[in-house]
């Protein structure tokens, strides 16, 4: 029997109680006089408590002892590469690709996902609970007596190599490749690996993530709400007596010490919660007459800004689908545009460039900062016969659009030394074709 049992759907209230201890929850109210196994009831808000009724999130946990049964936090001493200083480096208003990432190596030291957290650009303030934040993260050592948390946002996790086998104060989940995870801000968590493991993160100060609005297409299509995934309770009988508690304050990093696991909550119900997707349930919306569609038809996840229909950040996927447009150029267009473009390759090989752009690693387009296929993918489709084809086979890229403008750290721009100076080297023999003597039929 599998150790990993989920509740199905997006935004809706659950109850779940671990199995081995059933009635735990209370009925009819959230803190009576004395909980079920005498049990700690606990709230943790991801809303203010008068945000309208449709945008707030709360969940009441039943645990063993309070959250607030701890040591005074301090510096965490380790190393890190976690970054909210957007002015250590000059702005650069080029087009950036980043090769494959760098795995920890498989002799010397290990790293955990926490330690493992690297910036890569970001814009905002956590402080002023407005902005977001770009990571890479590369690890090989399970987190077996610590967790994490962060106060200042959302994590979406998008895990390109290794399995992730996380364990949440609400219970288990394990997200693969072409999986996503969300863990929001204060949700406590721990992530184990089996190997060399990487991957990308998207975190959002503002609010929280939701779908986007359908419009004209309907009631059904894109991510589907059943097909988010919400782990059951589960708490961990095994008792710990040296237990960190790693915090995300402020952009900064703290521990704070105590004698149990933090994964003590025996009962929960509530909408606030982790959950994870399976991007190949997306339904993809296409053009089936002509035309390149915006790659907003492809929005899994959108953070809403206070602009209607802007957003401080999508995820947005580029899944295997039918191309059968007629007289049109199918790939991607040449853009300028509003928005900050992030762009990371799960797996196979991304139809606009082929070349160079390789998984784990990633590209930037800035705002305003021009960008589109390449000479190769130019030449390839503006001759191609145009028959219906099925496209990015095998092949999963996503982006993380934002309308603020990002800056690049300097582990980003210069430390890990992955950025590909000749990247700008993929557009220069675009040839000028205007026939300025021939007539248009």
């Amino acid at each position: 029997m599998s150790k990993y049992k989920y509740l199905s759907g997006f935004g809706s209230h659950f109850s779940s109680e671990d199995e081995r201890y059933p009635n735990s929850l209370p009925v009819g109210q959230n803190s009576p006089q004395v909980c079920p196994y005498k049990l700690y009831a606990e709230q943790l808000s991801g809303s203010a408590f008068t945000a309208p009724r449709t945008e707030n999130l709360r969940t009441w946990l039943y645990r063993k002892l309070p959250s607030a049964v701890h040591q005074p936090f301090k510096p965490f001493k380790g190393a890190t590469y976690l970054k909210q200083n957007w002015d250590e480096q000059p702005p650069n208003p080029n087009q950036l690709r980043w090769k494959p990432f760098d795995l920890p190596p498989q002799q010397g030291r290990k790293t955990t996902f926490v330690e493992g957290l690297h910036t890569v650009c970001g814009a905002g303030d956590a402080r002023a609970r407005h902005g977001l934040a770009i990571h890479i993260y590369s690890c090989n050592e399970s987190m077996d007596s610590s967790a994490f948390y962060n106060s200042d946002g959302d994590f979406l996790i998008v895990p390109q190599q290794g399995d992730l086998d996380i364990t949440t104060e609400l219970g288990r989940m394990k997200v693969a490749p072409n999986e996503i995870c969300v863990i929001p801000q204060g949700i406590r968590f721990a992530v184990a690996v089996n190997g060399a493991s990487r991957g990308y993160i998207l975190e959002v100060y503002d609010g929280h993530f939701v779908l986007p609005d359908l419009g004209p297409i309907g009631a059904n299509g894109l991510a589907n709400a059943r097909d988010f995934e919400t782990p059951v309770a589960w708490f961990n009988e095994q008792h710990i007596e040296d237990f960190q508690v790693i915090s995300k304050f402020q952009g900064s990093l703290f521990v704070a010490q105590q004698n149990h696991s933090v994964f003590d909550v025996v009962a929960w119900h509530g909408n606030y919660v982790p959950y994870k997707y399976d991007l190949s349930k997306f339904m993809v919306i296409n053009s089936v007459s002509f035309d390149h569609c915006d790659p907003s038809i492809f929005t899994v996840l959108t953070c809403p800004s206070l602009r209607p229909g802007t957003a401080i950040a999508d995820f947005v996927i580029f899944p295997p689908r039918w191309s059968v447009q007629e007289h049109t150029f199918r790939p991607p267009y040449y853009h300028r545009n509003c928005m900050s473009e992030f762009m990371g390759l799960i797996l196979g090989k991304y139809e606009a460039k082929e070349d160079g752009f390789a998984a784990g690693g990633a590209t930037l387009h800035s705002i305003m900062t021009p960008h589109g296929p390449d000479v190769k993918c130019f030449e390839g489709a503006s001759n191609a016969k145009l028959q219906p084809e099925r496209i990015a086979e095998g092949t999963q890229a996503f982006m993380f659009e934002s309308s603020l403008s990002l800056a690049v750290t300097k582990w980003g721009e210069e430390t890990c030394q992955k950025l590909d100076a000749a990247y700008y080297e993929c557009w220069q023999s675009l040839k000028d074709n205007f026939e300025i003597n021939k007539a248009q039929k």
